[in-house]
């Protein structure tokens, strides 16, 4: 499966600060702030395997910074299939982050909807549950820090042979900022992963994967504002992964509602 996990008129931080969009890999511990939607879009193409896949992420104010709402749509090709995976529906709070702090943490819950037919290897027919923790932190007045710890629970999970067991994975990334300029990044990611598959018998089996993921985005205000951000990165295999290589295309607009 390819890896993937996303301009304020009113407040001043997005038109007049740095940007604080999502990272690409990583979840930076910003919730969005009063009435200010967010629409997240990203392509991640796998060079060896030609598989690709697509996802799409609204987050929403509920109503305000402290508690956001959010769902993730995920459509995937890989092999000879393609169609709809899994959707998630997701809770943040800020448990630390409100005005001018300079370290942010945003505990998330997810609930995993089996939406995609794992007959294909596109969902993994049973429900389940996410978690992440990720922590932001402004290390210096041009670079900013960002660390996850994540784990995912399904229970009864399928294998396209019709075989059924319960899997988990564990994922750890981390993330830095470079602030070149107010609305222009450099970003440095890197995620390790260990994922368990029903394998066709009905037993487990866990595969490891390391990526670094060199990138840059940039913020495109406009006077209605909307901030528009598009981004390119490139996600290298190392260690476990080593040899693979993708391009992530990222691509958002945040704007008042």
């Amino acid at each position: 499966m390819l890896l993937l996990a996303a301009a304020h008129a009113v407040p001043a931080r997005a038109q007049d600060g740095p940007i604080e969009d999502n990272s690409f890999l990583i979840e930076e511990a910003y919730n969005q702030e009063p009435r200010v939607v967010q629409h997240i879009s990203t392509l991640l193409w796998n060079e060896e395997s030609s598989e690709w896949a697509s996802s799409f992420t609204q987050e929403w104010p509920a109503p305000g910074q402290s508690h956001q709402l959010s769902y993730t749509l995920l459509y995937v090709r890989q092999s000879e299939d393609r169609g709809w995976g899994d959707v998630a529906l997701n809770y943040r709070y800020q448990l630390r982050g409100l005005g001018d702090d300079r370290i942010a943490i945003a505990p998330r819950l997810s609930l995993l909807l089996p939406t995609g037919d794992p007959g294909d290897g596109l969902g993994s027919g049973s429900p389940g549950v996410q978690i992440n923790l990720p922590v932001s932190a402004a290390l210096g007045d041009a670079l900013v820090g960002h660390w996850n710890a994540g784990a995912t629970f399904v229970p009864d999970a399928e294998a396209p042979s019709g075989a059924e067991a319960d899997v988990s994975a564990l994922q750890l990334g981390q993330s830095f900022v470079w602030l070149l300029r107010p609305k222009l990044n450099l970003m440095l990611e890197t995620v390790w992963a260990s994922a368990e598959t029903v394998t066709a018998s009905g037993g487990t089996e866990r595969e490891e994967s390391f990526v670094v993921s060199p990138g840059v985005r940039f913020a495109i205000d406009l006077p209605s504002g909307l901030q528009i951000v598009p981004g390119l990165a490139v996600p290298i295999g190392v260690g476990p992964s080593d040899g693979d290589w993708s391009l992530l295309f990222y691509l958002s607009f945040e704007h008042p509602f």
